[in-house]
């Protein structure tokens, strides 16, 4: 991570949003042939696979194909650590090779929050090269959930912040209720979004309105998100899961009337 000082137009402005286009993260996850990849997923038993801060589980026989991956850290109000970025990994990796899963929802159990950023506390306690070895663990575990060939829906309620955004950022969808409050706070903390957020930002909402959010750590509410074009849905309080699952039911519909082994929906929208 850089620090202030860095937060320059040759850090931000030139390099981290003008290589938008060109910027790639390193993913040991993907695959050139979707058949091949497509025949060798099995079915797995997801409860089985939860940790202590991430859940699995997969939704009752009437919507069947819908997994949940919900955060569960009520202490730290989800914040990430170590522990808890295992759980995501493990999390996104069984999903991956689960042929039963078609459509992922990334919510929160804990009340008002999906998800504060990683743990400060803990990245207190860490040395320097254990730092960088986290923030590379974080990027990759998101550019996982970027990469994963069902879609992903960040079901957000409450706070999304810093890591928590980029996290819903890393996702195909995002539905937020009006009262959720969005940002990238790096900047007060003399840092910049690690994780992603100065790539996937601006391809949403555009470079002008990026550099803005980056730049002041401004917050925003879900209303203000769904104008910028930040999240696809900003429904009244408490509805987001609900709204998410419309989408998740429609998506399956629509996904069994295609050959899932001759080409996957990132295929569909690939750039390459």
């Amino acid at each position: 991570m850089g620090t202030f000082p860095a937060l320059r137009r040759s850090l931000l402005g030139h390099y981290c949003i003008k290589k938008s286009r060109s910027f790639n993260f390193p993913n040991p996850h993907v695959y050139s042939n979707g058949h091949q990849y497509q025949t060798h997923r099995t079915l797995l038993i997801l409860d089985s696979l939860s940790s202590e801060s991430v859940r699995l589980r997969r939704l009752s026989d009437s919507d069947s194909g819908i997994v949940e991956v919900n955060l569960d850290r009520p202490a730290a109000k989800n914040s990430i650590g170590k522990e808890m970025l295992r759980g995501l990994r493990n999390a996104f990796e069984t999903i991956e090779s689960d042929v039963s899963a078609q459509v992922v929802l990334i919510c929160s159990s804990v009340p008002k929050v999906f998800c504060a950023g990683a743990d400060l506390k803990e990245r207190k306690t860490m040395t320097p090269s254990e730092v960088q070895d986290f923030v590379n663990s974080l990027r990759s575990t998101f550019s996982l959930i970027e990469a994963l060939y069902v879609p992903t829906v960040a079901v957000i309620e409450g706070a999304a912040l810093g890591g928590g955004l980029e996290m819903a950022l890393s996702c195909d969808l995002r539905i937020c209720g009006e009262d959720a409050v969005l940002g990238l706070p790096e900047t007060g903390l003399a840092i910049i979004p690690g994780a992603g957020g100065t790539q996937r930002l601006p391809r949403l909402v555009g470079k002008s309105l990026a550099k803005e959010l980056i730049f002041t750590g401004r917050k925003i509410d879900g209303r203000e998100a769904m104008s910028m074009g930040l999240v696809n849905y900003s429904v009244p309080a408490g509805e987001a899961h609900s709204k998410a699952l419309e989408i998740a039911r429609e998506i399956i519909q629509k996904v069994q009337n295609v050959n899932l082994k001759d080409f996957s929906h990132r295929k569909l929208f690939s750039t390459e």
